[in-house]
């Protein structure tokens, strides 16, 4: 004896889910929520005003006294931001000239990953070759490695090249000075290749396949459509990874510290913060006008782009 099991309709199915959503939704934005949202956002945002308001007093109330306690007894100076931007200590300033060394080393190394990613997302979401789903599912895989992992074969990469069966197929790179730039570029760049391939694969292989038919009809050739339709499209992903990138370069201290090293040629702002610290970590007023030093840059970025941040983030998520 068989027992029919009873089947929901299309329309009623929908209709829950339509309900669930509604539901979720009005539960986001109820009062509680938004109470809930506003405590999170003070909790974030005093640890940073802290930081920022001690930047402005002098170095014995840093060390003596915690930073509220600058509101009943205010007292303010911009020498903290003197001594570590302009200073002529080794041990305390010169931050100028490492400032203009992160900016060295993150502009080239957000710009390269965003063209070679574009253009490999590109092949594998439009361009039909023999093995491109493996390909894809290789780069992929490729984001679970640890970068500490690359750093020593990278390392000898450089300084030694390639040797096939004794034989030298690459040499060894032999860069000085400034030229170490190059050497943090190249780390970054593959480093940072996988998860952009990633990012903007999902984004693109969801543009309307009818829009590149018809452009193929028109006699567009691949280079073109991905030149005219593709990249316009695909500001908002390329947005989001290009901050994503800026950040993680920007704050990054192995990686710059292993391939340029840590010479006043090319060494990064993270570097030098953190010989900054003092030799006992008690160089507190330093670090306090340093550290914003260092996120003014960052923070402009951000805050100029983070309109393309959560959209470029949830690209590719949902189709339709």
């Amino acid at each position: 004896m068989t027992t029919a099991t009873p089947t929901v309709p299309a329309g009623t199915q929908a209709t829950g889910q339509t309900t669930r959503v509604a539901r979720v939704r009005k539960r986001l934005n109820s009062r509680t929520a938004t109470l809930v949202s506003i405590v999170i956002a003070l909790l974030w945002t005093i640890p940073t005003f802290g930081l920022f308001v001690s930047s402005f007093r002098p170095e014995d109330q840093i060390k003596t006294t915690g930073w509220w306690n600058f509101f009943s007894d205010p007292q303010f100076t911009l020498e903290n931001y003197r001594e570590v931007l302009f200073s002529t200590s080794s041990s305390s300033g010169q931050l100028a000239s490492y400032f203009i060394n992160s900016l060295a080393i993150t502009i080239p190394s957000v710009l390269f990953p965003l063209a070679f990613a574009s253009l490999a997302a590109y092949a594998l979401a439009w361009i039909n070759f023999k093995g491109r789903d493996w390909l894809y599912i290789a780069i992929f895989a490729m984001q679970i490695v640890p970068l500490q992992m690359a750093l020593v074969p990278l390392l000898k990469f450089f300084s030694t090249g390639v040797t096939v069966a004794g034989i030298q197929v690459l040499p060894a790179w032999d860069l000085v000075d400034e030229q170490k730039f190059a050497q943090v570029w190249f780390a970054h760049t593959c480093f940072a290749l996988p998860f952009a391939v990633f990012l903007l694969h999902n984004f693109i292989s969801q543009l309307p396949g009818d829009l590149m038919e018809a452009a193929r009809v028109d006699g567009a050739t691949h280079p073109k459509i991905f030149r005219t339709i593709v990249l316009p499209l695909i500001t908002p992903a390329l947005a989001a990874f290009g901050i994503f990138q800026f950040l993680w370069v920007w704050n990054d201290l192995l990686v710059a510290l292993i391939f340029a090293g840590g010479g006043n040629e090319t060494a990064p702002l993270t570097v030098r913060l953190a010989e900054m610290a003092g030799t006992r970590g008690n160089e507190w007023q330093r670090l306090t006008a340093g550290a914003f030093v260092s996120i003014v840059v960052p923070l402009t970025v951000f805050l100029s782009l983070q309109r393309y941040f959560v959209r470029g983030l949830l690209a590719g998520s949902v189709k339709g």
